[in-house]
């Protein structure tokens, strides 16, 4: 089990709590109201015992954190990563509560992670891990209370494991408490993509309100499940994709890089690192491209002070969850450049994660097509009104999205009476 303090600030639960506090002096929230936005309702730390294949057992950190459930039951993915932290998952937590409000979905916010490097395990301990830490949390979780969802390195397989754990603890059929599961065992269509669709929904509206075609540049740093499903419907509308990261290198074509074929050569290698068609650069070389649209999707904290001013796109449509920090936020708004705030446009995954609910209580599920007919609606809607929200208030497209998602939250918790 690594050391991971808790005492240290984490500079991104810094930038969330920030940034409420920007919202709250627009809002003039009062400060007993204020409290309940920012301090989650319940904070749960497990060690996971898990034996290992070679017959030790080890203790892993596990961490779930249920923010705020006035709009709705809790919802939030769950991390496998090794710098997985307390404060980290308080962050990710609260900006889920908020980015559902800012969509419009009737749902609160959960993050959930283990401490972890799953590229250490076998797959027979990650499943052991998986197992142990939907135990752990069983007593805080369920389909009418919180719901998990896949996030870093966890994926529909290990859903389905979760998923079985959790029947067995319960002793009854529960499809409803993980989504993003197989779709064997009650999954939805376009889940594993809906993340990149959702932010190639609202980047085409974007386009759309400033009169673009699709001779736009591109850069996608992360090629993890939102940065290559991402790439990957960007190149089959006919955009042009010029250069991809992974934590490895940097790939650039500008001529175009051709996705299907760069998928294709990660799978097989590991990395975008080689790929015989593009040149081959470091990893942080993929944010200063001269590209006219760049997709952040990946982690936190990745567009800092410290390379904020080297960026030379016009527009970043954040599909990572907090990758730009407060103080590289206001240079690039300094520069001109518009950022697409993470509760808009990487929302795509929790709503067709509030669809697989939907389907899951009623055992009717929906078509592909129905499933991105409704994604599309719910995404050009939340469009428009951050949008409209921003100009209203001369505030930038974060600061704006964020004030209506906690407007939202605040019309909830003083219908219930909470305040």
């Amino acid at each position: 089990m690594s050391a991971n303090p808790q005492c240290e600030q984490n500079p991104f639960y810094e930038n969330v709590k920030h940034l409420l506090a920007e919202v709250k002096k627009i809002l003039n929230i009062p400060d007993n109201l204020f409290e309940q936005l920012v301090k989650p309702q319940r904070v749960l730390h497990v060690g996971i015992r898990v034996k290992m294949d070679d017959g030790s057992t080890r203790i892993f950190n596990g961490y779930r954190v249920q923010h705020n459930n006035a709009r709705g039951i809790f919802k939030g993915g769950i991390r496998f990563w090794p710098d997985t932290s307390m404060d980290e998952v308080k962050a990710l937590a609260t900006l889920m509560t908020f980015k559902c409000a800012a969509v419009g979905i009737p749902l609160g916010g959960a993050k959930g992670g283990v401490e972890v490097d799953t590229t250490q395990l076998s797959r027979g301990e990650i499943q052991r891990l998986a197992r142990g830490y939907i135990r752990e949390i069983a007593p805080i979780v369920g389909p009418e209370v919180d719901v998990p969802a896949p996030d870093v390195r966890t994926s529909p397989t290990i859903m389905g494991y979760m998923l079985d754990e959790f029947e067995k603890v319960r002793g009854r059929h529960a499809p409803g408490v993980v989504t993003g599961k197989p779709e064997c065992i009650g999954g939805s269509k376009v889940r594993g993509i809906a993340t990149a669709q959702g932010g190639v929904y609202v980047f085409e509206e974007l386009k759309k309100k400033f009169g673009w075609g699709k001779n736009l540049t591109i850069a996608i740093q992360g090629f993890g499940n939102a940065g290559s499903n991402a790439a990957d419907i960007l190149y089959r509308l006919g955009y042009k994709v010029v250069a991809v990261s992974d934590s490895k290198a940097t790939v650039i074509n500008f001529q175009g890089l051709d996705i299907p074929r760069l998928i294709e050569h990660k799978q097989k290698t590991g990395s975008v690192a080689n790929f015989a068609q593009a040149q081959t650069l470091p990893s942080d070389e993929c944010l200063k491209q001269p590209v006219d649209v760049l997709f952040p999707s990946a982690l936190e904290n990745v567009i800092t002070k410290d390379n904020a001013h080297l960026i030379k796109a016009k527009i970043i449509v954040e599909l990572a969850n907090g990758p730009t920090t407060m103080e590289a936020d206001k240079i690039l708004e300094q520069n001109s450049i518009l950022v697409v705030p993470d509760i808009l446009a990487n929302a795509g995954g929790v709503i067709v994660s509030y669809f697989e609910m939907v389907q899951d209580s009623y055992g009717f599920f929906w078509d592909e097509a129905r499933v991105k007919e409704e994604l599309h609606k719910i995404m050009v809607r939340a469009f428009e009104e951050c949008w409209n929200k921003k100009e209203e208030l001369g505030v930038s497209f974060r600061l704006g999205a964020f004030t209506l998602a906690v407007e939202r939250v605040i019309e909830a918790i003083e219908h219930r009476g909470r305040c």
